[in-house]
């Protein structure tokens, strides 16, 4: 019988992380200048310098390429590239691809990338370089469905017809990233509001209100995984990968089409990777969950079986992810008032809470925690990690 668990081993670490500031609009800056700032910062927070770095993952939406950093870091000897071409799930899911070729021996210093110069937020954009979207063209277009907030409102209202959830229950999400947001000076939008605020937000598509939706920013955002080996004459505690799973969505690819709309990708993916990490949920003491919307926070906190499925709107009302609850949840203030780094922001905010370095929203005494992605369709990503080898 073949074994669902992975096969990687804890062989790589987190060695350093960088973000630049993040803005709305667009950026004066291409995507490129600033992948390269927060790529060069993150080299030299893990001690490093450019000409370390022999694997190298870019996201996926074209904005850089292998060949820009060996141009502009000097780089001589890269031996591995590769991008990952799963939405928001891309971020997370690339730390698998590091630790796989960590694992295999081909690198030892592997740097994850992302940047937005605030272009090709458009829905039609989007549909150009997803090939996820695809099937959009097919079952939602002709309705007049395209744009992601229209694609997944009808899991937000599939869930709350089955198990009674409420707007309420997404506007508490709302509130407690933003107050996490309210602490963080590299956040966009930092002003707390409040339930009812959130209830007078202008209706996006039903029943997504304007705060339920995430920010469109510019800004980078970098990591570098490194070989357990090195890792440890490096010069933070290296934070070490326990884990890493990828989940994909049942058939159809298209979401009003499928027999269930309320379980994502994560849903594979996170049994697998409790599994191969050794932990329970119990040990998990700070998720950065993506937030692309509200209800994608509250349906993978259900998924990664923190709550059972239908109990999301009651994990949240009790304050579960709120600093101080059961599980905080997005310190840095996530997609949804810090900033649209596909991800990468939410990775960077993990390590620097399980080194200590989270400030005024840091988690006493974390030592574990789990990060993870979402694709367009509902790909999912999973990372689990824990401070020190």
């Amino acid at each position: 019988m073949t074994s669902t668990t992975s096969s990687i081993k804890p062989c790589a670490a987190v060695t350093g992380v960088a973000e630049t500031l993040y803005g709305k609009g667009i950026s004066e800056r291409s995507s490129l200048s600033l992948q390269l700032e927060a790529s060069l910062a993150a080299i030299r927070d893990a001690g490093l310098v450019p000409g370390d770095i022999d694997g190298i993952i870019p996201m996926s939406n074209g904005s850089a390429i292998a060949e820009d950093f060996i141009s502009n870091f000097g780089i001589r000897d890269l031996r591995f590239s590769g991008t990952v071409p799963m939405g928001g799930a891309s971020a997370v899911s690339s730390l698998q691809m590091a630790q796989a070729v960590i694992s295999a021996g081909i690198c030892r210093h592997v740097l994850v990338t992302v940047g937005r110069d605030g272009r090709g937020g458009r829905a039609s954009d989007r549909l150009q370089q997803a090939p996820q979207f695809r099937t959009v063209a097919e079952f939602e277009m002709p309705l007049g469905a395209f744009a992601p907030v229209q694609l997944y409102a009808a899991m937000a209202r599939r869930h709350m017809e089955l198990y009674g959830t409420t707007s309420r229950d997404f506007a508490e999400i709302a509130v407690a990233i933003r107050a996490h947001a309210a602490n963080n000076a590299n956040a966009i939008m930092r002003k707390p509001f409040s339930i009812e605020e959130h209830q007078a937000s202008r209706m996006i598509s039903d029943p997504f209100r304007l705060l339920d939706c995430s920010l469109e920013s510019h800004g980078a955002a970098a990591v570098v995984v490194s070989a357990a080996g090195p890792a440890g004459d490096l010069r933070h505690i290296p934070i070490t990968i326990l884990a890493t799973a990828e989940g994909h969505p049942d058939s159809p690819l298209a979401i009003t089409q499928r027999p269930e709309l309320t379980r994502l990708g994560i849903a594979k993916a996170a049994a697998r990777a409790f599994e191969a990490a050794g932990v329970t949920h119990a040990d998990i003491d700070v998720a950065e969950i993506y937030d692309c919307f509200t209800y994608i926070v509250l349906c993978q906190l259900e998924d990664l079986g923190f709550c059972k499925k239908g109990e999301g709107g009651q994990f949240v009302r009790d304050g579960g992810i709120a600093l101080g609850g059961r599980l905080p949840v997005n310190t840095h203030g996530g997609l949804l008032s810090q900033a649209h780094m596909v991800g990468m922001n939410h990775v960077v905010e993990l390590v620097r809470q399980l080194r200590g370095d989270g400030g005024a929203n840091q988690v006493p005494g974390a030592e574990t925690g789990l990060v993870t992605g979402y694709g367009d369709m509902g790909d999912g990503s999973i990372a689990i990690m824990r401070k020190g080898k």
